[in-house]
């Protein structure tokens, strides 16, 4: 009688023990929960050189603060260290990059991004501080372009347009190069660096077509691009994170900062943003 008793113990002891550790892993559970939805509430978001962290501070965080989101902000000066930082989760979301930049960062870095929301951004343009004018073009003029693929191939559209060149159809933007130019009846030279150094280049060139971001970052007014590009859609940049996130809040709310009225009236009202190419949700 006396060991039934004992075993009748022990055994409601155990289930004792067993539901409240159930209990506990609930809490914890819990609390990981309020944790994680707290977390969210920081965001970190990158830049590189241009207009886009001035568009978000000014125009987008104030709707997110109001929220109660905390905002912290880093600045990269090239194109495939931002987009590694989001596939492993050291910041939220990037904005610097269109959304053909993006798919060849995304093949080359085996991530995956995705693009979330367009947003205002400025068009290449071709610019000159030797000559006023198109018609000034010469035999054996140099023209730097950028040595991306993508943004080759914008460049390479801009003097088409204006009937430097012409180029074959069908163009695949990750593999653009010069071969892709079919006829260059001005002989121009072409001399392809690295985006970013567009703006240095101008000095020596007769031409240059610069990313619009980096017209902006170096006080190149877009008013004095002697041509502008024809921008569509997917040269409009956008806000990028990782894809397994694009669902959540965080990022709905992005979204929401840049469809705002706050957003938008910021935009339209500041000389600044003359000549952007502007998203199809403004009003």
């Amino acid at each position: 009688m006396k060991k039934t008793w004992i075993h009748s113990t022990l055994l409601v002891v155990a289930v004792a023990l067993f539901t409240a550790g159930c209990g506990n892993d609930r809490e914890a559970s819990g609390a990981g929960s309020n944790s994680s939805a707290q977390e969210k509430k920081t965001l970190k978001i990158s830049f590189n050189p241009g207009p886009y962290s001035d568009q978000f501070k000014n125009g987008v965080a104030p709707y997110l603060e109001k929220k109660g989101y905390t905002i912290t902000y880093k600045e990269f000066t090239d194109g495939i260290q931002p987009n590694v930082a989001v596939a492993n989760g050291e910041i939220d979301a990037n904005v610097f990059q269109h959304s053909l930049y993006l798919q060849s960062i995304n093949e080359r870095e085996k991530i995956d991004l995705a693009g979330v929301v367009q947003v205002p951004t400025p068009p290449m343009g071709l610019y000159s501080k030797k000559h006023d004018s198109l018609d000034e073009v010469k035999d054996g003029d140099q023209v730097n372009l950028p040595n991306e693929p993508v943004n080759m191939l914008r460049a390479l559209n801009v003097l088409k347009d204006v009937g430097w060149i012409t180029l074959k159809d069908n163009i695949d933007p990750l593999q653009t190069s010069l071969a892709d130019i079919t006829s260059n009846p001005h002989n121009l030279k072409f001399i392809a660096t690295e985006p970013a150094q567009g703006p240095r280049a101008l000095e020596d060139v007769d031409y240059a077509a610069i990313q619009g971001n980096f017209a902006v970052s170096n006080n190149i007014k877009l008013t004095t691009a002697l041509q502008l590009e024809n921008m569509t859609d997917p040269f409009t940049n956008i806000v990028a994170v990782d894809s397994k996130n694009k669902d959540a809040q965080f990022v709905k709310d992005i979204i929401e900062g840049y469809h705002s009225d706050e957003f938008q009236k910021y935009i339209k009202s500041n000389p600044d943003y003359e000549g952007y190419k502007l998203p199809a949700y403004f009003k």
